[in-house]
């Protein structure tokens, strides 16, 4: 997130950090673990009062940021997310509502409402079709769509009431390069033909699922934004995401670098602190160029996002890839410098490293975005 804070900015920084720090500490963090959902909806309505799932809405639609730039804004949030690895569907549930809040039309907007009060959970279905590797298809029928197709893994699948489909036209367009056009329904999860296959998470409170798609028949008044090409939405929905979790990386990451050295200059080695040893701070050197790199990255994405400045995209595939692999080696490292201790599952870091294995491997790894930075630039050279 960004630096240096307004005055507003940073009361709502300070207050949402309070808040998960006395809502939910790291106790309450592994006590979820084995709960269904990973989060209380009390907890998740709560966060909805303070703005969490508002702030990429615009006010006409109910929406409102602390700035007047929510992107900006919700860095803030996911930011705190990282730092006390909290439980909740931040991410699917802002990149629905941005989309409901821009797209929408009225036969949504109870939808919208729910999530803008935290009372009910949406996610995405469709991400793969930003990455070019969507599998969904709908055909168009004599009163709407017949909708068949997997999207895997979906983040809070399982405790959402409404999902955002992101399908391929079988219909074949020149524009497309031949393939059909994309387009985004809004259907409530429990439709007849949908299939919520809970998967094994890595991430001890986020819940992750496959979901499938059989012969579902949706209403034409599901299509979300109309007739309107949708391909830039289905962008824009990556753009929020990725920008979601490169400051959540970047808030654990830096909570992990904190008490590390912390730990480095309370344990003694040989009569000397062992922060005192040259090689070891060679090594919190290059870890915290990382995490400056990566607050510098990840704060240019966001303003990058809010003015709609053009090569966002490749903007967004550089933070992925420097963020996600820098980050993650930064975790293998604090994790060493712990020796054994870091080890174990009763070490608060295990909570942290799969956080941040969870978020560099979503919506594409880095190796993933570094192909995509390199179609860009061959794409901007022809």
């Amino acid at each position: 997130m960004e630096l240096t804070l307004s005055d507003d900015q940073q009361f709502f920084c300070d207050t949402t950090r309070r808040f998960l720090a006395t809502e939910c500490p790291i106790a309450q963090v592994r006590a979820l673990a084995s709960a269904d959902a990973g989060f209380e909806p009390g907890y998740w309505r709560q966060g909805g009062e303070l703005g969490w799932t508002s702030l990429l809405v615009p006010e006409s639609a109910g929406g409102g940021s602390v700035s007047g730039s929510g992107v900006i804004d919700l860095t803030i949030v996911a930011d705190a997310f990282g730092r006390h690895v909290a439980p909740g569907p931040l991410l699917p549930t802002n990149v629905v509502a941005a989309t409901l809040g821009r797209d929408g039309s009225g036969a949504h907007a109870d939808v919208l409402a729910g999530l803008l009060a935290g009372d009910t959970v949406a996610t995405w279905c469709g991400a793969e079709h930003a990455l070019g590797e969507g599998a969904t298809r709908a055909t168009r029928t004599a009163d709407g769509y017949r909708l068949s197709g997997v999207s895997t893994p979906v983040e809070a699948a399982a405790q959402s009431q409404s999902f955002l489909v992101t399908a391929r036209l079988d219909d074949k367009d020149p524009a497309e390069g031949g393939l059909g056009p994309l387009v985004q329904f809004l259907l409530p999860a429990g439709s007849d033909g949908v299939t919520v296959e809970p998967l094994a998470s890595l991430d001890v409170v986020r819940r992750f699922a496959r979901v499938e798609f059989a012969d579902v028949r949706v209403p034409a008044s599901a299509v979300v934004a109309g007739d309107a090409p949708v391909a830039d939405d289905v962008e824009q929905q990556l753009l929020h995401a990725l920008v979601i979790q490169a400051a959540t990386l970047v808030g654990a990451a830096e909570r992990v670098f904190e008490f590390t050295v912390e730990w480095a200059f309370d344990r003694y080695s040989f009569g000397r602190p062992l922060a005192s040893y040259q090689a070891l701070k060679h090594r919190f050197a290059d870890m915290k160029m990382w995490l400056e790199a990566s607050h510098a990255l990840t704060s240019a994405l966001a303003r990058e996002i809010q003015d709609g400045a053009e090569g966002v995209h490749e903007t967004a595939s550089v933070t992925k890839a420097y963020v996600g692999h820098h980050l993650t080696e930064l975790l293998h490292d604090c994790i060493q410098m712990h020796g054994g201790i870091g080890l174990t599952t009763d070490h608060d870091l295990h909570l942290y490293l799969r956080r941040v294995v969870t978020e560099r491997s979503s919506f594409g790894t880095p190796a993933d975005h570094r192909r995509r930075v390199a179609v860009l630039a061959a794409g901007a050279a022809a």
